[in-house]
């Protein structure tokens, strides 16, 4: 099975949390999905520097703050294994242009459940649930 190695950011303004839609994708199980942003870990990349990559190119969004890892979430879907670093980070302002998914929410930590999220960012989503 082939193995993906990505980042995430878990995108805090305030109160809120910066939630990214994915766009239609030929894999069902995670087209449309609601995830953290971030992306696949480059050859020689620490993974904060693939994180910082990600959300420029993702979404021209440059974090005022990076925290120490919050989750690593290791989920086996039909056609990979995916390993997923995620990360609080800290914005200045709601601003962000989305580059490559369909659409966002800015929601609260009790709020996060209401969307379809990507099977692999629910452990995520559980996490920061309970720690509110």
């Amino acid at each position: 099975m082939k193995k993906v190695e990505v980042v995430a950011a878990i995108i805090y303004y305030k109160n809120e949390i910066f939630c990214v839609q994915r766009p239609k994708n030929k894999l069902s199980y995670i087209s449309e999905k609601f995830e953290f942003p971030g992306g696949k870990i480059e050859k020689g990349e620490s993974k904060e520097e693939a994180l910082r990559r990600e959300l420029i190119e993702e979404l021209n969004f440059y974090p005022i703050k990076i925290d120490n890892l919050f989750e690593t979430v290791i989920h086996e879907y039909p056609d990979f294994e995916l390993t997923m670093h995620s990360f609080k980070c800290y914005s200045e302002t709601k601003n962000i242009r989305l580059n490559e998914h369909i659409s966002s929410e800015w929601l609260t930590v009790k709020n996060l459940e209401k969307l379809d999220w990507a099977e692999a960012d629910i452990p995520i989503v559980n996490r920061l649930i309970e720690n509110e």
